[in-house]
Parts: structure tokens; sequence; C-alpha cells
């Protein structure tokens, strides 16, 4: 259970962020997967999978700091603001590096359960 608007915008920041770290890529297509499933924890996750310029590892602690970006345009909040709403919902959002070019950016949120 969460408010469906703030969520969509957390997963269309996370879309475009990844569809963005592709679009200077030229030696390989560009794909980006998105995935959802239930954890151990009764929480649901999604995960944003792109194969683009990735991060540098020691930037990853200031990913989701407000006025911070490893990319050249944008208003460097996105990440801020979606971390403000998934924890606003009880969540946590993080990134990782794939094993291959690029990362992978997800959030998890508690389950709601339907009311009978």
């Amino acid at each position: 259970m969460g408010d469906r608007f703030q969520l969509q915008q957390v997963i269309s920041n996370l879309v475009r962020n990844g569809s963005d770290a592709m679009s200077t890529l030229e030696d390989r297509p560009r794909h980006l997967a998105i995935s959802t499933k239930r954890d151990e924890a009764d929480r649901v996750r999604l995960s944003v999978k792109d194969v683009g310029v990735g991060f540098e590892p020691q930037a990853a602690e200031r990913l989701f700091e407000s006025f911070y970006t490893t990319m050249r345009d944008g208003m460097r909040m996105g990440l801020s603001v979606s971390m403000s709403i998934v924890e606003s919902h009880n969540g946590r959002l993080w990134a990782e590096l794939n094993d291959g070019p690029g990362a992978t950016f997800s959030f998890s949120i508690p389950c709601g359960h339907e009311r009978v």
C-alpha cells in the first residue's frame, strides 16, 4: 500500500536515469530491464537495471544526496527526492554496480495487505 503517484515518480525517475546513463553508448546495444519481486521479508522490490556507464564505487555513498550527480545534465534532485519518497513508505532505496556494464537501482517497500 502506498501513494501511487509518489511511487510512479520514483519509478519514472529510475527509468529516466537508466535511459540517460545509456544515451551516449555506441559500442553496445542499450538494454533497460525493470523487474519486480516479493522478497523473504514480505516486501515488494522493484529494480531498474541498465547497461550504461555506471558510477564510480566511491560515489555510491553520495548518489542519493541533493545536488550530487554523476550525470552531465539534470536537476540533481531526482535520487534525493526518490529516497525521501521511498523512506516515507518505510522502504529502502539503493544502487549496485552490475557484474558487467551499468548499474541497478532498486527499492523495496513493505507489502500491503488488502482489507476484507
